[in-house]
């Protein structure tokens, strides 16, 4: 039919088709008919390939190219030689010149963590991490952060990013919680804005279009006593009333990706659940991206080291698409091989994984711009982009008590800031802040908390900065104490024993009150800290969550330029003995769920 409509010449579209050579190349045809096209061209190493996602450091382009890997990934920290982003474009684009210059020129796609801004590359703008965000009730404000950071890592030349967690936390114990947009589903359901900012309203629509990851599929945020990769023990209903809603706006926004948890449901690891991730995800919320499995989390579902033909078999069975098995491809194509040659993994199957990820990058526009556009690095780290960011430090800053000492006076202050966190933008960024897990000290460019009220300070005001407090005396007006957490990521950041402040903090605070200067403490932490015992001798009290790069922005509160706005997305526990405390569990909350003041002047 198509030759005869080709010798009439009466229809021009597929005579055009010709000039592209192979129709998957014809960026004029839909994309099902490219992909069906592309798909019977390749071999069975060419489609186990694209189901493979490996490390950076584990693969170099070469080889990459020879495995015919679909993805590359930057972990935590794992970075080019040169961190800037032409380092970073360089290196991509490399990976990109060998997968193109392949017999199919299939694209590869590169995906990193950019989960509070592209926060791998030295020089990002670094915005609050999520639970801040809740707390701002702003999902207009977070899409513009959606799209801040898609710029920022397109112009560094990855397409895809794992982001944002749509975790639903339940235990302020478990480490990811400040991955978390609050403890009720409607926090991740309004603020999958996040989606249309990275994606656009339609993935690729506009440059700069990068592929957002919905994470981690299902009730990572429910585990029991909140451990991390822990068992979630609920019933199917609660699972889906809690957790699930996120989800379903996120395939609603048209999400090209959704990434499973480490956690288990009722016992059995999600990376083997075929009925939540086939039956739920992909067939009754009709999810037609791809399923991406997480770090070597394959490895998790027998309990053992590393995995076996039974865990790929498992997984692949389960419904997961593309695998993050970053320091062994070579192996996971070899047992994935030999599971389609035993019958146990159908070519159906694989057919099926191919199509949605060929889909997308079709989408993406790789085949035709396969490279890093490098216009965007011109808004890389910005003065927009980190005016931004300071618009949601302050839109974060959650005022939870106020004896009339805030706002802080501009003009004629004297005023004396302490604390370890006053001064360390390393601490006020938390985790995944150029590592996995963070790290303390002047690790990134911007401003520190003090930097802020220093420069937000009036004529006749001098600002004296002391970490443990000493040199304060009563001729101060006014005492700021910076305490809180330092950073940390998942599993490390599991708090099970307690909440409270650490010696430093309360030493530091207990200095400055024997004194009788009124003091004001500003929290920098990824969740509510057990303060009850201590509230009483506070005079106010702010939340300042991991405000970033930006900390300026809490000054902008604690100066009142701007009054605080922001709410709790959680419950603030009484005591740590309450946790887990969730809005509507009855329990009596400290400073309950959507809490927060603001000035009266």
């Amino acid at each position: 039919m198509l030759a005869g409509v080709l010798l009439t010449g009466t229809v021009l579209a597929p005579a055009a088709s010709a000039s592209y050579g192979p129709l998957y190349k014809n960026p004029h045809l839909p994309v099902s008919v490219r992909v069906n096209d592309l798909l019977k061209r390749m071999s069975l190493d060419d489609k186990i390939g694209q189901m493979v996602q490996a490390e950076r450091g584990a693969v170099t382009p070469a080889q990459a190219a020879d495995l015919k890997l679909g993805s590359i990934l930057s972990g935590g920290g794992s970075v080019p030689a040169s961190n800037t982003p032409t380092g970073w474009a360089d290196m991509v684009d490399a990976y990109q010149k060998a997968a193109v210059g392949t017999q199919l020129g299939i694209p590869t796609i590169y995906g990193v963590d950019a989960v509070h801004g592209h926060n791998n590359v030295y020089g990002a703008t670094i915005f609050p991490h999520n639970i801040g965000l809740g707390a701002t009730g702003d999902p207009d404000l977070v899409e513009r952060i959606g799209r801040a950071t898609a710029e920022e890592v397109a112009g560094t030349g990855p397409q895809w990013d794992f982001a944002p967690c749509l975790c639903v936390a339940r235990d302020d114990r478990w480490g990811r919680t400040y991955e978390s947009f609050g403890e009720h589903p409607d926090d991740a359901v309004d603020n999958s804005s996040a989606i249309t900012g990275l994606q656009g309203r339609r993935l690729g629509e506009r440059k700069g279009s990068v592929l957002a990851t919905a994470k981690h599929f299902i009730g990572d945020g429910g585990t029991l006593d909140g451990v991390d990769q822990g068992n979630t023990v609920i019933s199917e209903a609660e699972l889906r009333k809690i957790h699930l809603p996120p989800f379903k706006a996120a395939i609603k926004r048209g999400v090209g990706s959704v990434m499973i948890s480490f956690s288990s449901f009722q016992g059995t690891r999600m990376h083997a659940q075929q009925y939540l991730i086939t039956d739920v995800l992909k067939k009754e919320l009709r999810f037609d991206g791809f399923v991406i499995s997480d770090y070597n989390a394959i490895n998790q579902i027998d309990g053992q080291e590393g995995f076996t033909h039974d865990e790929v078999r498992l997984s692949v069975n389960a419904g997961i698409d593309m695998f993050m098995v970053p320091w062994d491809a070579p192996q996971f194509i070899t047992f994935l091989k030999d599971e389609v040659a035993a019958g146990h993994v159908t070519l159906d199957r694989i057919n099926d994984a191919n199509k949605r990820i060929l889909a997308k990058k079709f989408e993406l526009g790789l085949f035709e711009h396969p490279y890093t556009d490098r216009s965007f690095q011109k808004t890389f780290g910005s003065k927009e982009h980190r005016d931004l960011a300071r618009e949601a430090v302050r839109e974060s800053q959650v005022l939870l008590k106020n004896d009339g000492v805030l706002p802080l006076d501009k003009k004629n202050n004297k005023i004396f800031v302490a604390g370890k966190n006053a001064n360390d933008i390393g601490n006020q960024s938390g985790g995944w802040t150029l590592t996995w897990q963070g790290q303390s000290g002047p690790v990134i460019p911007g401003t520190t908390i003090l930097d802020g009220i220093k420069s937000g300070a009036g004529k006749g005001t001098t600002v004296t900065y002391d970490r443990a407090g000493n040199g304060i005396d009563a001729s101060y007006k006014v005492a700021v104490a910076v305490v809180g957490e330092t950073p940390y990521a998942e599993g490390q950041g599991d708090r099970p024993k307690g909440l409270g402040l650490d010696a430093e903090d309360l030493a530091t605070i207990a200095k400055l009150k024997a004194t009788g200067v009124p003091v004001v403490v500003v929290l920098v932490s990824g969740r509510p800290l057990d303060i009850a015992e201590q509230l009483p001798g506070f005079n106010g009290l702010v939340e300042a969550w991991l405000p970033g790069s930006e900390g300026a922005g809490v000054s902008d509160v604690l100066f009142g330029d701007h009054k605080p706005t922001g709410k709790l997305t959680v419950s603030w526990p009484s005591s740590f003995a309450q946790e887990p405390i969730n809005v509507g569990d009855g329990k009596k909350a400290l400073f309950p769920y959507g809490y927060g003041l603001t000035y009266r002047r």
